[in-house]
């Protein structure tokens, strides 16, 4: 073996990242936060861009101010004297510097352990985009993957009275990563979503899930996991809603599993035009004595499809929709409740009962705040355009973002599909991809739907995919009038496809921005021939006996760095309001008249199936 004397490592090492690959964070390690005790660790951080990966290669989070000999040397970081950035948010709205970047930063902050420490402490982060790098200490704690969905780890062991927490953030963009390099919609970076400690005992309740199995009995299945280095076959779990008088015991298995169904009476089923929860609680029991509890606020519903049909509680039902991305002028992807509740409210306007989440999964406020709204959900992780299909950790990826989506939402009233992938080519590759992912989905949650955004076979002008026979809706993304302008193709493809599915048009739409034109003749891009291209749109898909959805492109116009036209600047203009949702333009009343007319057709033809 040589050895090189004059051997640097922080300069000659160009493998450095291998150390940071394992552990890797996945869904496995999620603790269910409901009812626990927590500390946020939002606000103020300690940050700086680190282009060229000095804190990774140099081992900043060491914080080593002494060489070997004891003496004093030279530091490159000053983590306390840094700028200060909010969490969450986004660095690219910090400064104006920070707009465009791209690469990896470094988030630093202390906090003391002011709470006795009787238990297991995990921390929780609920989104950092892409890569998160995680310190304590001094300890690197492992790698999450994935800039959309929550993650756990345990620090029990770490913790010291005075705590040094870093993240190194990091939202290049590759090849296999999900998504991979090249998306329509801006690729925000930083620790976008909450952080917090959350307390647990040493043997507590891991997850819960709960759902409605069958609507005419009320019968509920009731499902947990209790983690511990415990004996658990003494233990019990009781399970409650107190509203209806509910409360069953019943016992944990040797594998900390524990499952069953429970039956109520005069149990409120949810819905869109009524919204009803109930508080929720597991309880953690050994010989009569509480050791741990969980609550959640729990919807109950049933959505199943049958032929051509969607029906929510044994009912037929039209998912009247649009599409949303997560994000606001004035804080990008770290949208607020305020923001997420003004965007329902928008779309309750519209006469909406339902919103596609794209092309991410959306913070849960979203999914709880719909809960509350009574606002139908699809939820889909990033499997867009293009990616490694043949990449096995790719795969993995992709597997993982949907197992920690369907994990946090799976109590969730108002999500009723996954979707596993938008607009990618019918290869292969792709196919066996997303079938993995469907059955995944399926096997995780088989009390919800499963779909994909699909384009349309252009060659046969038909609605078909391989992947339709995994999918128990159709998602069909199609631009007629716009990016192709025949309507002729689009009224072929609708009147010539035979789907044994029902089918619901994920997306279309056309720019619109607003000129002066005062010709009478349509321009092309503007607000009136985008009103012009709805209309005709809308007059096809009621004709259409199988359509049983809709949701237009977009909500509210958004940034993207594709979009560098002339009236574009950065922006998608294919929202029904503009970026900074004060206006709305006249397609958004094209769809408030077509979705009112659905529902009253629907209220005079609603069938129970």
């Amino acid at each position: 073996m040589e050895i090189i004397k004059n051997f640097v490592d922080n300069i000659h090492n160009d493998d450095y990242k291998s150390n940071y690959e394992f552990p890797v964070i996945q869904g496995e390690s999620m603790v269910f936060p409901g009812g626990r005790k927590s500390r946020s660790l939002n606000g103020e951080w300690n940050f700086s861009a680190d282009q060229y990966d000095n804190c990774l290669r140099a081992k900043w989070f060491l914080e080593q101010d002494t060489n070997d000999e004891g003496r004093s040397v030279p530091l490159d970081y000053a983590f306390d004297d840094w700028d200060k950035i909010e969490v969450p948010g986004v660095w690219n709205l910090a400064k104006p510097e920070y707009f465009y970047y791209e690469g990896p930063a470094v988030y630093s902050r202390r906090f003391s352990l002011e709470e006795e420490n009787k238990g297991r402490v995990f921390l929780q982060f609920g989104a950092v985009s892409y890569e998160a790098r995680i310190f304590l200490n001094g300890t690197f704690l492992g790698i999450h993957k994935g800039g959309s969905t929550p993650f756990s780890i345990e620090i029990t062991a770490h913790l010291k009275a005075e705590n040094r927490l870093i993240a190194v953030a990091d939202n290049t963009r590759r090849k296999d990563q999900i998504p991979s390099e090249n998306t329509d919609w801006f690729l925000y970076g930083g620790i976008y979503r909450g952080v917090s400690l959350l307390f647990v005992p040493d043997v507590h309740i891991k997850n819960m899930r709960v759902t409605l199995t069958d609507r005419e009995t009320g019968a509920i299945e009731v499902s947990a996991l209790i983690d511990g280095n415990k004996d658990l076959t003494d233990k019990t779990v009781t399970f409650s809603i107190p509203e209806l008088g509910l409360e069953e015991t019943f016992p944990v298995n040797a594998d900390g599993t524990c499952n069953k169904i429970v039956n109520t009476d005069g149990l409120s089923l949810w819905s869109p035009e009524n919204p009803k929860r109930y508080q929720v609680s597991l309880t953690l029991k050994e010989k009569g004595e509480v050791k741990d509890e969980v609550t959640d606020v729990i919807g109950f519903r049933t959505i199943e499809t049958r032929g051509r049909k969607i029906l929510l509680n044994g009912k037929q039902i039209f998912l009247r929709g649009v599409c949303l991305h997560e994000e606001t002028e004035d804080h990008g992807k770290a949208v607020t409740k305020e923001e997420i509740r003004e965007a329902f409210q928008r779309a309750k306007k519209m006469n909406c009962n339902f919103l596609r989440l794209a092309h991410y999964p959306h913070t849960e406020w979203a999914s709880e705040i719909a809960d509350e709204e009574g606002i139908l959900l699809w939820e889909e992780i990033p499997v867009y355009w293009w990616i490694d299909f043949s990449n096995p950790q790719t795969l993995n990826d992709a597997r993982n973002q949907l197992s920690e989506l369907i994990l946090r939402d799976f109590n969730r009233a108002s999500v009723i599909i996954w979707s596993v992938g938008n607009e990618n080519p019918d290869t292969d590759a792709r196919y066996h991809f997303m079938k993995n992912l469907a059955k995944t989905a399926k096997k995780k949650d088989p009390s919800r739907l499963i779909s994909a955004a699909c384009l349309v076979d252009s060659v046969n002008l038909r609605i078909a995919d391989r992947l339709e026979s995994h999918l128990d809706i159709i998602g069909f993304n199609e631009y007629y009038g716009w990016y192709d302008p025949d309507y002729g193709k689009l009224t072929e493809i609708l009147n010539g496809s035979q789907p044994e599915k029902p089918v619901i048009i994920s997306e279309f739409g056309a720019d619109g921005y607003q000129t002066e034109n005062k010709s009478g003749k349509y321009v092309r891009g503007s607000e009136e021939e985008q009103e012009e291209i709805y209309k005709r749109q809308v007059e096809l898909f009621g004709k259409t006996e199988y359509i049983q959805g809709t949701a237009p492109w977009i909500l509210y116009d958004y940034r993207t760095p594709k979009r560098l036209g002339a009236y574009q600047k950065g922006y998608n203009i294919k929202g029904l309001v503009t970026a900074d949702r004060k206006r709305e333009k006249p397609a958004f009343t094209v769809m408030k008249n077509f979705y009112e007319e659905v529902r009253k057709n629907e209220g005079n033809n609603k069938e129970t199936v």
